[in-house]
């Protein structure tokens, strides 16, 4: 068993980005729209806001109320859209709950989408022109690529089909000649996906799914789930009885979550020099 170590690799891929942002001509900008006081949100915003510094790149926090209104939300949006030093907005979800949040998402222009969910961005990735992808999907492609993990032809489990991690993941492996399979919460017999599984991508949500039983030697596992277990955090798989099997196996934390973070700024220098030229 051997980790895939995010955190190491997040670090690397935050070097290659202060290098780029030297050469560039303009500051990669990055907003970040936090609305009301979820704990969790602030504490994700304080590290992109950090990593952010780290490279070079220049950032800006809009703070709200959580009794914002939906159209007061909509006109931060739009300036964020017409500022030119900001290259990528992201929204912190979850959003309070007078507020519609697709049609927040759908607001924000495409090319400034660095979370990767407006529908524009979503359909060139079906198409397998992918312009910005999710962060987390992306760096887990990441971060299999750096541990030269081989991906054309191998069985792979993504379980989870949200359109944060579980359809864009399943696309992007598809993109890599993976054979995939996208399993969810309601999937009968998800044992006999796993144990036929090379490649496990759990980000399902649900606290230890997936075991030692059900996998097979051998197997590499992406395990995106940050849940809380006896006051324990822990993810959607249970480390202890898969390392042995796993060749390997992402920890939680450490893992995904650094990954995140990198390839949100990577979008957004993407998105900067795509400004440029």
């Amino acid at each position: 068993m051997a980790l895939l170590e995010g955190k190491i690799v997040a670090a690397a891929q935050e070097e290659k980005l202060r290098a780029q942002i030297r050469e560039l001509s303009v500051q990669p900008g990055l907003a970040v729209i936090l609305a009301g006081e979820d704990g969790p949100s602030k504490i994700y915003v304080r590290r992109k806001q950090e990593a952010c510094e780290r490279v070079g790149m220049h950032s800006e926090m809009v703070l709200l109320p959580g009794d914002v209104s939906e159209t007061m939300l909509l006109s931060e949006v739009e300036r964020l859209n017409q500022d030119p030093k900001i290259h990528g907005i992201l929204v912190q979800l979850p959003l309070p709950p007078q507020i519609d949040a697709k049609r927040v998402l759908e607001a924000i222009a495409p090319e400034k989408d660095v979370d990767g969910f407006h529908p524009l961005n979503a359909g060139y990735l079906l198409t397998g022109t992918p312009k910005q992808v999710p962060c987390t999907p992306l760096g887990i492609l990441h971060l299999l690529k750096h541990y030269e993990i081989p991906l054309a032809g191998k069985q792979a489990l993504v379980i989870g089909r949200s359109n944060i991690v579980g359809k864009p993941m399943a696309l992007l492996l598809l993109q890599e000649n993976a054979t995939v399979t996208l399993a969810h919460s309601r999937t009968q017999n998800l044992s006999e996906l796993t144990q036929k599984a090379d490649i496990i991508v759990a980000a399902v949500g649900q606290a230890q799914l997936v075991t030692g039983e059900m996998v097979k030697d051998g197997v590499v596992v992406v395990d995106v789930g940050m849940n809380r277990m006896d006051g324990k955090l822990c993810g959607d798989v249970d480390f202890d009885s898969v390392a042995p099997k796993a060749a390997w196996i992402t920890p939680v934390p450490g893992g995904v979550g650094p990954m995140t973070i990198a390839t949100l700024l990577y979008n957004t220098v993407k998105a900067a020099q795509e400004n440029q030229a």
